[in-house]
């Protein structure tokens, strides 16, 4: 593992987002949703695809809080481009839990 220091650190926006759409996601390599995430009036709507269908529903994500990173750069993703990534723990067996606020939280605040 490799180490970083506090500004390395701080260059990650974390914030936290409501998903208000999720889709199948067909040309993906790996099974994903596209999604469509509200981070708050500071940074608006972003989309990302996350690979998080083996433990989620597509109906049961709307309206759900996650955290997501809001800086990278856009990535194309077979023909979708993914501008954020929607964060989560990865199980022993490559399944993806959601990381999500304990409580409701306001869309766009920043994780530290």
């Amino acid at each position: 593992m490799e180490l970083i220091n506090w500004q390395d650190f701080e260059k990650i926006e974390m914030r936290t987002g409501t998903i208000i759409e999720a889709n199948d996601f067909p040309k993906a390599r790996n099974p994903a949703y596209q999604l469509l995430i509200d981070f708050g009036p500071e940074i608006g709507m972003k989309r990302s695809s996350a690979q998080i269908t083996r433990l989620y529903q597509k109906e049961e994500l709307i309206g759900k809080q996650i955290i997501a990173v809001v800086n990278f750069p856009p990535k194309q993703i077979a023909n979708f481009i993914s501008e954020c990534l929607v964060l989560g723990v990865v199980g022993d067996e490559k399944e993806v839990t959601l990381l999500q606020p304990g409580k409701p939280v306001q869309n766009g605040q920043r994780i530290a």
